[in-house]
């Protein structure tokens, strides 16, 4: 049987959880793919770094290069983070033939483009399963499951922290600072937690989706991004009341060619939508039960219909076994002679372009503090139908003459934009107190 040996960089939480895993189903690997698969040498910062599992003293090296240099090294797993250190290293390891796994979506958001055209070049192949939604095989499903499909729709819940403290709000009825605090002592949120609560992590993963789903490369800063800080236990609690849950979700859709007649979009007819922020989601669908950690993508084909992709998206086990998927390929393209039998990312819609969100429509969830007190609602109802926006349903508890009591509006479709200005007018009407809260509908049609 022919032998594929592997060089990974990184031996802490997911370099140690790929070790153990082809210590555990190695042989098992092997016996499904026809190929051998053994591990040469892993490059860590430290022989004594605390990791999960342990990674014999011989097998161990604390200088990259020693790695991906090694000419018995024929795959290297680039498995550090960042962007620097990791870009150098795969850079190398392609620049020599060697294909190259990598579970860094930092790094491919950042410089994806860069990367693959290296890859080209260089006649090697990047994999990067593991940078998505860890366990879930969702790159592969895009790349060769749907490969006969358009993708018209395409929702995640892609980070499981901001899924766990939502989920925590929700059944506890708790404040989102308290769930935060419970959430970094257990392990699930770190500190500080901007990369996961302010939406970052989910825009480096979502932009990968997106990218693959449209054939285009969709840069970062095009993204719209919101987190979930302003969430509150109040807007969670009026949303279960309206039927709805509410979920970070990222979201890549294709929008349809009349909406954007007087876009400034040069091609409207590839207009997609990218973005990442806080949904209410009607219970009645299957993303509202995905709940703690879990990840889960739902994905509209134009073939296939609609199919969802439901799992751990982090850890140490999750990650270690979307790595093993991509090792099994390149052990199979190299045995085979086919190291770009499927390129890790293949132009198709070069015409595509991100729609500005404020030209997305969309409809809206939105609370206001008021001072409860005669003619307050017709203002505020006036400000909406000055801009052309229609109010499906009010929900206004009762509350005390000239006390502050919150408003609740949902809103009919209309474009972000016309309901950003509207909100900016009405916050400064007298009776607002605080900044409103908008949070956008999203019923999946």
């Amino acid at each position: 049987m022919q032998q594929v040996n592997l060089g990974m960089i990184g031996g802490g939480t997911v370099g140690s959880g790929v070790y153990h895993a082809l210590q555990l189903n190695g042989g098992l690997l092997s016996s499904r793919i026809g190929v051998k698969v053994a591990v040469r040498k892993v490059a860590v910062k430290a022989f004594d770094e605390p990791r999960p599992y342990e990674i014999p003293r011989a097998a161990m090296t604390t200088d990259w290069r020693e790695v991906v240099n090694d000419p018995d090294v024929h795959v290297v797993a680039e498995l550090v983070g960042g962007t620097n250190l990791a870009k150098e290293i795969i850079l190398s390891a392609l620049k020599l033939g060697k294909p190259v796994i990598t579970a860094n979506k930092a790094l491919l958001s950042k410089h994806g483009e860069e990367l693959f055209a290296a890859a080209k070049k260089s006649g090697a192949n990047l994999y990067y399963e593991a940078s998505v939604c860890g366990g879930i095989p969702i790159i592969k499903s895009l790349r060769e499951g749907f490969v006969g499909n358009r993708i018209n729709a395409l929702y995640g819940i892609v980070n499981g922290t901001c899924n766990y403290i939502l989920t925590r709000m929700k059944l506890e009825g708790a404040d989102f600072d308290a769930v935060l605090a419970e959430a970094q002592k257990q392990g699930y949120a770190e500190t500080p937690p901007d990369l996961d609560i302010d939406g970052w992590d989910s825009q480096h993963k979502i932009g990968i989706l997106a990218s693959l789903a449209h054939g285009f490369w969709v840069k970062p800063e095009e993204i719209h991004v919101e987190g979930i800080r302003h969430i509150s236990a109040m807007d969670i609690k009026f949303a279960g009341e309206l039927g709805y849950t509410i979920k970070l979700l990222g979201i890549v859709k294709r929008i349809a060619d009349s909406t954007y007649r007087k876009s400034k979009i040069v091609n409207d007819k590839c207009a997609v939508q990218v973005s990442v922020y806080p949904t209410l989601i009607p219970n009645s669908h299957v993303l509202a039960s995905v709940n703690h950690v879990f990840n889960a993508v739902f994905v509209r084909g134009d073939v296939v219909g609609d199919t969802l992709f439901y799992g751990r998206g982090a850890g140490k086990d999750a990650t270690a076994s979307a790595v093993l998927s991509d090792l099994a390929d390149a052990a199979l393209d190299l045995k085979l002679g086919t190291p770009g039998r499927v390129p890790p990312f293949v132009p198709h819609e070069c015409k595509g372009a991100v729609a500005p969100i404020a030209e997305v429509v969309s409809q809206y969830f939105v609370r206001l503090n008021v001072v409860d007190k005669p003619g307050t609602l017709a203002k505020i109802a006036a400000i909406f139908g000055q801009s052309k926006i229609g109010i499906s349903s009010v929900i206004q508890p009762e509350g005390h003459e000239g006390a502050s009591v919150p408003l609740i509006f949902m809103l009919h479709y209309a474009p972000n934009g016309a309901v950003t200005k509207a909100l900016a007018k009405i916050g400064k009407l007298p009776v607002i107190k605080g900044k409103p809260v908008m949070i956008r509908v999203e019923n999946f049609e």
